[in-house]
């Protein structure tokens, strides 16, 4: 049996969908997700919708370049070890000045 909501069709039945994320992601786009006057499950089957429809992914995806992964990874390095390029503002500004491209 189908039913139609805005020109869409959707099974009649229906199946549970368990996905785990972090409580403050969850929060975030819970909150973000109210505004727009969407639920979380809204927002899912939406996606799910868009996956279907299109038979592809609904974002842009793409493979960090080599520059973009070694300062992902850097910057990961420097998250775990609590350590910064710069001893002071006054150098990290210093650097910007001397990389300044204009």
């Amino acid at each position: 049996m189908m039913t139609h909501m805005k020109g869409l069709a959707m099974s009649a039945h229906t199946s549970m969908l368990h996905i785990r994320v972090d409580d403050v992601t969850k929060e975030q786009a819970t909150e973000a997700l109210t505004t727009m006057g969407l639920s979380m499950s809204d927002a899912v089957r939406l996606f799910l919708r868009r996956v279907v429809i299109d038979q592809a992914f609904p974002l842009e995806l793409k493979v960090p370049n080599a520059e973009t992964r070694a300062a992902m990874e850097e910057s990961r390095n420097m998250m775990a070890t609590k350590l910064s390029r710069f001893a002071s503002a006054h150098e990290l500004f210093a650097d910007l000045e001397k990389n300044n491209i204009q």
